[in-house]
């Protein structure tokens, strides 16, 4: 699908390619969403550049990612989508200026071009050009990349109230409570590493466009462009710092089921320690040796119980003073 923004933020959608010849010549963005094979040949055919398919979208390569081409800047980064689901992931968007347009292709629906799309009106005439409409594009990408890190951050709060909780307490949980909560652990994990994938995306693309003769020429934009970079820094580094937050939470969890499996192992521990002198005593009684003169007296049977309930109370007392219970 093909949608051509104008300089007034009207939008036009292409559907029939053979009738159109070319766009408006008011059209500042061209935005393709999964284009077809038609589709990138009509762009092609119009601009007169090389649309990247989606093969090419996916190539690692700096040189792949950030060239110019026929007076054309062609730019790839990879964006945050389904952020607000549990299997967030990245997606490669281009971003393609054309003289005084600009070209995105995307084959995936992140939620800052909606946000953008839905703010065009109110930006000012003079930053409705393909550069200016970059700049702002980005900030837009990048404000929403703060706004799921800042989601993430308090999930992750939430979550370690309860993994530590209340340990005043003592509220029983559940047995499989801590491990259910490395699952979350996990998921915001893979987050928090797919926000810092995208940061550096966009890093590396803005170094790139800030050097292109359209920005250097545009002071306003340059400064914008300056701005945002120093945006994704910080996050960069705030997403560095949660990241560690992340490990540490699952270090402790994994140290608090290593606590409560350890408390198990001493309590089986103990009670072995404790049953051993009766089992002793009966052991003792139970081999059945000629001359044993308890085996005649009338009160040795109560006499051995007692004795067997004697060696085992007096170990466990000995535990409790010494605390180990």
């Amino acid at each position: 699908m093909i949608t051509a923004y104008c300089s007034n933020c009207r939008s036009v959608e292409i559907r029939d390619l053979s009738h159109a010849a070319s766009f408006p010549e008011d059209v500042v963005w061209i935005d393709m969403i999964e284009p077809t094979r038609d589709e990138e040949l009509y762009v092609e055919k119009i601009l007169g550049i090389e649309v990247p398919t989606r093969d090419d979208l996916k190539d690692i390569e700096p040189s792949a990612r950030l060239y110019v081409e026929n007076d054309a800047v062609f730019m790839t980064a990879s964006l945050l989508w389904k952020a607000d689901t549990d299997a967030p992931t990245l997606t490669d968007v281009a971003f393609i200026l054309a003289g005084n347009r600009l070209v995105t292709i995307r084959y995936a629906h992140p939620k800052s071009f909606a946000l953008f799309i839905a703010a065009l009106h109110r930006l000012p005439e003079n930053w409705r050009s393909g550069a200016a409409l970059l700049a702002k594009l980005l900030e837009t990408i990048v404000d929403r990349t703060a706004e799921i890190l800042e989601i993430s951050v308090s999930r992750i709060d939430i979550l370690s109230m309860h993994v530590f909780g209340d340990r005043a307490r003592k509220v029983r949980k559940p047995s499989n409570y801590l491990e259910e909560k490395l699952r979350d652990i996990a998921g915001h994990h893979r987050m928090i590493s797919k926000v810092r994938d995208s940061l550096g995306s966009l890093s590396r693309l803005l170094t790139f466009f800030h050097t292109i003769p359209a920005i250097q020429q545009d002071r306003e934009t340059k400064e914008l462009c300056r701005t945002v970079s120093r945006d994704i820094q910080s996050l960069s580094e705030h997403a560095s710092f949660v990241a560690a937050n992340i490990t540490f939470l699952l270090d402790a969890s994994l140290g608090l089921i290593n606590i409560e499996q350890n408390s198990i192992i001493k309590i089986f521990s103990i009670a072995s320690v404790v049953f051993l002198p009766p089992t002793l005593v009966a052991s003792i009684y139970g081999m059945n040796f000629q001359v044993m003169p308890e085996l005649t007296w009338v009160a040795g049977y109560p006499y051995s119980l007692a004795l067997m309930v004697i060696s085992a109370v007096i170990p466990f007392f000995f535990f409790r003073w010494k605390g180990w219970l």
